[in-house]
């Protein structure tokens, strides 16, 4: 009889708002709860998976009731995975099973619940940790399989209940119902595959899409805008104007999510880079200010630290001036430590975003010599980029630095 296992989890780029990490959850499905469901014979899906040609929540209720197993990913303490999590331990007793990254912290008590653990790197999860997890959790699963107890904790404290059964027909029919329509997980790796060709035109219509079955989903809403003002049509300040409107639905000013505060960083960044307008640079600083803040993350330090420096050479005030400096100065040392520590991290081999993270150290060790304030001198610019390209920098990469170096030489000659 075959069985049907069904993943509770976010999909895309979430920010686990406790830490600031960006974690790819797609990574986490794809490398460690997958495998393990197809190794051992049983259909696994998640909620981005079910092809649904409306909104997606009567194929999920039907799944998180029927299916024989239930994986819930809590990392990032996303809040549909934990609601669903509940509905799951309400309707079945048993073949629940609870993960999460390892430096996930808990807001709330669930001593009571079994949670297995893994290590994310942010990015993408290293292939040891990959091998170590699925041979675990293999083997937990296929325990369970064979004596299955009762881990729901309402099952557990409320004796008596009765759980509902299911024929195989049933379930065969949910299984069908879900070949038909749109998969949003589909849609999105078809949209990530022309934005990463910078088909920004056919992948701002798949994002739509994905946008009109999952309407409440961030990741989704945040590469909405981020193709919109890369494909820059009809005109640049327009698009940026409509890539600022499609993440007004996030909270712009009260939300502490690292990614769309350095998408807002970045499209008012672009604002003043076209019209000189001193107001959008001020709000740049004031978004990626919030996002290292929150996030402690090299991409939104790196963007603060330049566009202070930028910002003191706009400065009439003196005072204000030597401020910006200063605070230039301090945020490109957190980030530039917090780049070290990741370097020297012992899975840094294993990091797709290892090469970002060189020429960003590179990018600062650049400016602290221009200036005479190497913080390191057996640590130099040339040094970096040469690690980053033996490290497989693609021309996208390095010409992404080259174009950033351009910038910041302008400005510090501008004093």
């Amino acid at each position: 009889m075959s069985k049907i296992c069904f993943v509770l989890m976010g999909y895309g780029e979430k920010t686990d708002l406790n830490t600031g990490r960006k974690l790819n959850l797609d990574k986490t499905f794809e490398h460690l709860i997958q495998p393990v469901f197809e190794d051992l014979g049983i259909k696994c899906i998640r909620a981005s998976d079910v092809r649904h040609s409306g909104i997606i929540d009567v194929p999920m209720y039907e799944y998180i009731l029927k299916a024989d197993i239930v994986v819930a990913d809590l990392s990032t303490l996303n809040a549909n995975a934990i609601y669903e999590l509940g509905v799951r331990h309400g309707l079945r007793p048993y073949t629940t099973f609870v993960i999460a990254e390892d430096q996930l912290k808990y807001p709330f008590d669930l001593n009571h619940i079994s949670i297995t653990g893994y290590e994310h790197l942010g990015v993408d999860i290293g292939a040891t940790e990959v091998n170590r997890f699925k041979r675990y959790f293999k083997e937990l699963v296929t325990s369970v399989l064979e004596k299955v107890d009762v881990d729901s904790p309402v099952y557990t404290f409320l004796k008596g209940l009765r759980p509902p059964e299911f024929t195989q027909e049933e379930k065969d029919q949910i299984i069908e119902a879900a070949e038909e329509g749109n998969s949003v997980s589909e849609l999105i790796k078809q949209a990530e595959t022309y934005k990463e060709a910078k088909n920004y035109k056919e992948a701002l219509e798949v994002f739509k899409k994905a946008h009109e079955i999952a309407p409440n989903e961030i990741f989704i809403t945040q590469r909405l805008a981020l193709v919109t003002y890369k494909l820059g049509e009809p005109s640049a300040i327009s698009a940026l104007m409509y890539a600022e409107k499609i993440l007004d639905e996030l909270d712009p000013e009260t939300t502490n999510d690292v990614e769309t505060l350095g998408l807002l960083g970045a499209i008012n960044k672009r604002f003043h880079e076209h019209t000189n307008d001193i107001t959008f640079l001020k709000k740049a600083i004031s978004y990626h200010e919030r996002g290292f803040v929150n996030g402690k993350d090299y991409y939104n330090g790196i963007n603060l630290a330049y566009l202070y420096l930028l910002n003191s050479r706009l400065e009439k005030d003196n005072n204000e001036r030597i401020a910006d400096e200063v605070n230039a100065k301090r945020v490109r040392y957190k980030t530039y430590e917090i780049c070290k520590r990741l370097t020297e991290s012992a899975t840094f081999q294993e990091m797709p975003d290892k090469v970002w993270i060189l020429f960003t150290l590179a990018e600062i060790a650049g400016i602290d010599e221009a200036f005479g304030e190497a913080q390191d001198k057996n640590s130099t610019q040339e040094e970096f980029i040469r690690k980053a390209i033996e490290m497989g920098a693609s021309e996208f990469e390095a010409g992404s630095f080259r174009e950033q170096q351009a910038k910041i030489i302008k400005v510090i000659n501008s004093n």
